[in-house]
């Protein structure tokens, strides 16, 4: 039997800078040791294993970063003993170039040219972005630029850093940024106020029908009668989305005398309490709503959140704005319901897809007021934007750590090596824990235990806690997390991951024997995912190189996490496997594994099933209605 003992782990912040000793830890990330600005020529080598991930991928993606470092380190070596036209090589030292595709505030460029040659190059084609990235070492760009893999490819290399003047992030090949050792940075701050002022300009305007009147009156038409508005004071608000936007959209609608009530499953409540908003379930939101405003994030879990269901549950009459993301929409579901008269009313500013089609039937509804994705656009916000994106295109270039930075860290290649099944087997715990958090709970605190038989000074576990807290907020939230903004994003959320060592008696050569992850102070959508502490509780292992779902609340179980995955918790009795099996594969549903624990014979079981395929509502509503199923959910990997 396993002995264990328990000790806490001490959890640094990663901006924490490197201390100079003779010998520094082989565990530093790449940019923390490129933050230490010594002025001693320095030689960087990093072997790592064959059978590393970064293996598998182009040597000049695999070793990019520590490629540009030591390029760097010896480029400035050289300058110390090389001379130009009787000069110091110093005073000749190149500028980086920033390319700069679109239009960024003049405060902001000040600032590039002061560091490095810009280049203002707009309105550029794919193959004319390709040609130019080859002699970059940064770009800029808004929303209109694409950049694809195939620019990374072109650049070969020598881009470091893309900064993406603005918020979302969807015209950026994020996985082949990290797979070429570049960096991603926004400027999610800046446009905050002015979005939110979009919004209350949309809302007010729809709701006094100013643009069909505007339309009317230019057409030579007088209908007083035909535009009658409703009031705002006393109506119902419901923010869908109670972050930077969205609580500032609540504040000014507050000052409309509106009454407001919020869904966020992370926003504190304490905050929202603080500026009169009451958080609620999404459900309740929508039901009781007179007007709905959406700043949610586009993600898996939200696009198109608000379908032919959705509809059919709001309140008759509804008014919807949205200034977040154009896919949170099925734009002919909206459509459907404003024809139907269970909308009256919408006002949009983002689309699907932008711009939109001319013979679109939701632009071209007369009850629908619509702008060209104008939330950001004030001189204010792009002078903001401008300035933010600009220091961190900077700072990134100059190997600091960025608290934007939206994609994965660089990480010593033994340690991703020794790690990688780990990581992948944290991230879908995390992703696991929040799919069985019931709707409207905002989780608040994590806990983190891992078992392993290593000192505490042989595991990093930076990383791994990295990559749970990505799985927990990432599914609904637009949030980009990885080792460098880890921590500052879930402090941002409002959610606190404390980390737990127990140490066993297993073998060395493996870092960690199993990883559980907590989350305390939530309601559960399936109870047996609930452990006698009364947390949701989940535990897994990597066996055979894979990860595993070993534990659920108080029940063992057997799992692999690959594909998807349904719980049930049943009555232990014969025939349940075959009977869940049936109705899969009458559906055509392909079941890749079953695993039953139970805690007491022939009472309670949990049934786990891996299937290839996500089955429908159909299928899962004939699961539930087998007599001896108690309860079950279906959760995406």
């Amino acid at each position: 039997m396993a002995s264990s003992s328990t000790k806490p782990i001490s959890t640094p912040p990663f901006t924490t800078t490197i201390s100079s000793s003779s010998q520094p830890s082989a565990r530093s990330s790449l940019l923390s040791f490129l933050r230490n600005t010594t002025p001693t020529p320095i030689s960087l080598k990093l072997s790592h294993s064959r059978n590393s991930f970064l293996n598998s991928h182009p040597s000049s993606s695999r070793s990019l970063s520590i490629k540009n470092a030591t390029k760097t380190i010896e480029s400035a070596e050289t300058s110390r003993v090389s001379k130009v036209g009787g000069q110091d090589a110093d005073s000749q030292e190149t500028k980086p170039t920033i390319l700069v595709s679109e239009k960024l505030g003049e405060a902001g460029l000040e600032l590039l040219r002061s560091f490095g040659d810009v280049d203002c190059s707009y309105d550029l084609s794919q193959e004319d972005l390709c040609k130019k990235i080859a002699s970059c070492d940064a770009l800029i760009v808004r929303s209109g630029t694409k950049v694809t893999r195939q620019v990374f490819e072109a650049a070969k290399g020598r881009l470091k850093v893309v900064g993406r003047a603005g918020v979302g992030i969807d015209n950026v090949d994020l996985q082949a940024a990290t797979e070429f050792g570049c960096l991603v940075v926004n400027a999610p701050t800046a446009n905050t106020v002015a979005a939110a002022e979009h919004g209350i300009a949309l809302l007010a305007a729809m709701a006094r029908n100013v643009a069909q009147a505007d339309a009317s009156m230019k057409a030579g038409k007088w209908q007083r009668n035909k535009y009658v508005g409703v009031s705002l004071v006393g109506k119902t608000l419901a923010v869908m989305g109670f972050g930077k936007v969205g609580s500032e959209v609540a504040r000014r609608a507050k000052g409309l005398g509106m009454q407001v009530i919020a869904h966020d499953p992370y926003a504190p409540a304490d905050r929202a309490r603080a500026i009169g908003v009451e958080l609620v379930s999404f459900d309740q939101a929508i039901s009781t709503a007179d007007f709905i405003s959406l700043h949610m994030p586009l993600t898996p879990s939200t696009e198109k959140v608000f379908n032919d269901d959705t509809f059919a549950k709001v309140k008759t009459g509804v008014r919807i704005i949205n200034v977040a993301r154009g896919g949170v929409i099925d734009e002919d579901a909206l459509v459907r319901a404003l024809d139907s008269g269970k909308v009256a009313q919408a006002a949009l500013d983002v689309f699907t897809e932008e711009p939109p089609p001319k013979d679109s039937k939701l632009v071209q509804h007369e009850r629908v007021t619509v702008t060209p994705h104008l939330g950001a656009s004030t001189k204010e916000a792009q002078e903001g934007v401008a300035i933010e994106i600009a220091e961190a295109v900077v700072g990134a270039l100059q190997g600091e750590l960025a608290a934007t930075a939206v994609n994965a860290p660089m990480v010593p290649a033994e340690v991703l090596s020794e790690l990688a099944p780990y990581v992948v087997l944290a991230e879908k715990l995390g992703r696991l824990a929040v799919q069985l958090v019931a709707g409207g709970s905002g989780i608040k605190s994590a806990k983190v235990v891992y078992r392993s038989s290593r000192d505490p000074d042989d595991l990093d576990t930076r990383l791994l806690r990295a990559m749970i807290t990505k799985g927990i907020i990432e599914p609904i939230s637009d949030s980009f997390i990885n080792l460098v903004n880890a921590d500052f994003t879930a402090k941002q959320k409002g959610l606190r991951i404390s980390e737990e060592r127990v140490v066993v008696d297993t073998s060395p050569e493996f870092p960690i024997h199993s990883i559980q992850v907590q989350l305390s102070d939530v309601d559960s959508k399936f109870g047996s995912g609930v452990s006698e502490g009364g947390d949701i509780s989940i535990e897994g292992r990597v066996k055979y190189g894979k990860p595993h779902l070993t534990r659920v609340g108080s029940f063992s179980v057997d799992v692999s996490l690959e594909g998807n995955l349904i719980l049930c918790r049943q009555v232990d009795q014969p025939g349940m496997i075959g009977q869940v099996g049936n109705i899969l594969g009458e559906q055509n549903v392909n079941v890749s594994f079953m695993s039953v624990g139970r805690t007491v014979q022939r009472r309670k079981a949990i049934m786990a099933i891996g299937v290839d395929e996500e089955p429908n509502q159909e299928t899962l509503k004939k699961i539930g209605e087998v007599q001896a199923i108690e309860e079950f959910v279906f959760l995406k990997l």
